[in-house]
């Protein structure tokens, strides 16, 4: 299974800039590269799938056990030439004293040869002692070249590779020059999604054409097929795949919105649902008029504050879904589907109206409201079915700088928070008759088959409706 873990000291090193080049640049010279991404994200995995033509999947220490990981890490290659994991914050960083689940803990993992993105700006003679320090911190970990990125010229980016050849035995593998043409724009959670750059085929071209020029493709190729072969060290654990298909979930019609202002979702979540026997409706909150025949509405994260104008402009799709919400259809929504779902959202001196399903107005913060690891508990109004196994506590993640403007007292709950802000930081999960809309991101593993028990929830609902 050759593949190479992108890798940095730290974070906004660039990243993600070298992987969408490097999946781009392999994809172009006809190699089916599988992209993937470390922890919980949704923005990186979009630009890494159109990068490489193929979905990003995203293996992630806090809702999927190590066999799961080595098994998604394995399908996902299954048919493809390369892989290419882009890691996430700094190789090392960890909130655990010892390392646990970071960077380099996945790479050991999966037998990955690790490429280390060195932000050069500002670095000489500095690149040496930090190179053979990360060497020497985990002998465990193959380190098995660099990428020296944001380099200020020819003269600078020769002194440096003399520099890394003189005191340490890691090729260097490209000289990145600081070249604000293959920038991605950046805003409050970070990069424009893909979903959102109507030039994002554009964008990725120019980044693919230069990082190719830029880089020892063909050396990164060889490195790749040094990977270890991938050993289980756990049994394999099953996860939502052909198999669990339900039968008795056939031929529902799940409508997803998916447009610039709603595209988070991951795309195996997507596979289980269609596996559980659902079909998958696309449709825009932003140009279509009317719903499409559907069961039910899965209403992901996305920008809605970015798109609130002309969201607010759509009235007939937003009467149309205040509709199907008050005939007690099923419906789940998650972050911006949330903030869609209420009365009307806020920013700055703009207010726009919104859907008005939820009887409560979203603002917009400068500073992150919640961010990060979560761990949710079901409350007795959990309005899904148990199917069997599920956990005690359910990992998510959230990321939002919304906050909901004086909840309705009567809301009842689906989530007690461990961990996290959610709503107000106790609950989260706002059950309104067939309506669960929560902040928090789930994620459809062995562990949690959200997916099933959502299918569920809606075969028992046209049931009584």
């Amino acid at each position: 299974m050759p593949h190479l873990y992108l890798a940095a000291p730290q974070k906004s090193s660039g990243k993600t800039t070298i992987a969408i080049g490097l999946c781009g640049a392999l994809r172009r010279r006809g190699h089916r590269v599988q992209p993937f991404k470390k922890g919980p994200d949704y923005i990186d995995p979009l630009w890494l799938a159109q990068a490489a033509g193929r979905p990003c999947f995203n293996l992630d220490f806090h809702t999927m056990s190590e066999a799961e990981i080595q098994t998604l890490f394995a399908r996902g290659l299954a048919d493809a030439e390369l892989g290419v994991i882009e890691g996430n914050v700094g190789l090392f960083d960890s909130t655990d004293l010892k390392g646990a689940h970071s960077n380099a803990e996945l790479a050991k993992l999966l037998g990955s040869p690790v490429i280390l993105i060195v932000n050069c700006q500002g670095l000489g003679r500095g690149v040496a002692p930090l190179l053979l320090g990360y060497q020497a911190f985990d002998p465990g970990l193959e380190l098995a070249g660099v990428i020296l990125n944001k380099v200020g010229g020819g003269r600078h980016g020769e002194n440096l590779r003399g520099i890394v050849e003189h005191y340490t035995d890691l090729p260097v593998l490209g000289l990145v020059p600081r070249d604000t043409g293959i920038a991605i724009p950046e805003r409050h959670l970070g990069l424009i999604p893909s979903n959102e750059t109507r030039d994002a085929e554009a964008v990725i071209e120019t980044i693919a054409g230069r990082i190719a020029a830029y880089l020892d493709l063909g050396s990164l190729l060889a490195i790749a097929r040094r990977a270890h072969p991938l050993v289980q060290s756990t049994p394999a654990l099953a996860i939502p795949w052909p198999e669990l298909a339900q039968e008795g979930c056939r031929g529902l019609r799940i409508g997803i919105a998916r447009d610039a202002a709603f595209g988070f979702y991951y795309p195996d979540d997507l596979d289980a649902l269609i596996q559980g026997g659902a079909e998958l409706v696309p449709f825009s909150p932003l140009v279509d008029p009317n719903l499409p025949e559907v069961d039910a509405l899965f209403i992901g994260g996305g920008f809605p504050e970015c798109h609130m104008a002309e969201l607010e402009a759509n009235r007939s799709l937003r009467a149309a879904i205040r509709t199907f919400i008050a005939a007690g259809r099923p419906v789940y929504a998650e972050c911006g589907g949330l903030m869609y779902l209420c009365r009307a959202i806020r920013w700055g001196n703009e207010r726009r109206e919104m859907v008005g399903a939820l009887s409560a107005e979203i603002e917009m913060r400068p500073e992150p409201q919640g961010r990060g690891y979560v761990r949710l508990v079901e409350t007795e109004h959990f309005p899904w079915p148990r199917l069997g196994g599920e956990p005690s506590e359910i990992p998510a993640h959230e990321f939002h700088h919304s906050l909901i403007l004086d909840p309705d007292p009567n809301w009842r709950y689906g989530y007690l928070l461990r961990r996290g802000r959610g709503i107000d930081g106790v609950h989260d999960g706002i059950v309104q008759d067939n309506l669960f809309a929560c902040y928090s991101h789930l994620r459809a593993t062995a562990g949690h088959r959200w997916t099933d028990r959502f299918l569920a929830h809606v075969r028992r609902t046209l049931q009584t409706v």
